[in-house]
């Protein structure tokens, strides 16, 4: 399995059987539109949004109507982005457990907001804000877990305790999530065999904070290897 930070909270996550992005704000975000929009997009069969903000929906819409992805999300964002021309979607909601070739992903719990403002000015609520929890088939692929934009909160020991996820991709960026020191904390305290933990949500915008360094310094302690990936560089697992 090969995963690749696309800047933000964006990954590719490529599989023998899939190829998944998750919140793809590519072609707009400050790092990610330096990527080649084709290269990074090529070949995709699903998209899997966490919650509806802009800067998590993202190419969603282009890319499922340029590749014919299914996109998988929470049941409203599923009928928001329908009405705007996506043909393949596969809505859930928090708790649900929905299967593709290769993998399945479950939505979790994340503390966190959902809505999007359209050109009228009117915010539209767009169901909650999930973290996903990845499980595959290919052989020794490990549990991956997108926690989404969120804070800590208690039960992410009840994520833990249910799917013991073996990496994790971690928003430490401050003000919109929790920053690296608390980032730290959840992951010590709740994933407490967690082998990988990916950062990402910093350094995007000039409100959040530049580096994941409180991160890796909250980790230093622990047996997790952190891996601070550059935009549009792959991890192999």
């Amino acid at each position: 399995m090969k995963i690749t930070w696309l800047g933000h909270s964006a990954f590719r996550v490529e599989t023998s059987q899939a190829v998944i992005l998750i919140d793809p704000f590519i072609s707009q975000s400050p790092t990610g539109s330096a990527l080649d929009f084709a290269e990074v997009t090529k070949g995709v069969t699903h998209i899997a949004l966490t919650h509806g903000h802009g800067d998590h929906v993202g190419d969603t819409i282009r890319i499922a109507k340029e590749t014919g992805a299914t996109v998988i999300a929470n049941a409203d964002l599923c009928d928001w982005l329908e009405h705007r021309g996506v043909a393949k979607v596969d809505p859930t909601n928090t708790g649900g457990t929905v299967f593709h070739d290769g993998f399945s992903v479950t939505f979790v719990n994340a503390l966190h907001s959902s809505a999007s403002l359209t050109e009228d000015g009117i915010s539209h609520s767009l169901g909650n804000a999930n973290g996903l929890v990845f499980h595959f088939d290919d052989e020794g692929a490990p549990v991956l877990y997108h926690m989404g934009d969120t804070d800590i909160f208690s039960d992410m020991a009840l994520i833990n305790e249910l799917h013991q996820p073996e990496i994790a991709l971690v928003p430490v960026g401050d003000r919109f999530t929790m920053g690296g020191a608390v980032a730290a904390l959840a992951c010590q305290r709740y994933f407490p065999a967690l082998k990988t933990a990916i950062p990402c949500h910093f350094g995007t915008f000039g409100l959040l904070d530049a580096t994941a360094d409180d991160f890796v310094h909250g980790m230093e302690k622990t047996s997790t290897e952190v891996k601070v990936l550059e935009v549009g560089k792959a991890l192999s697992v």
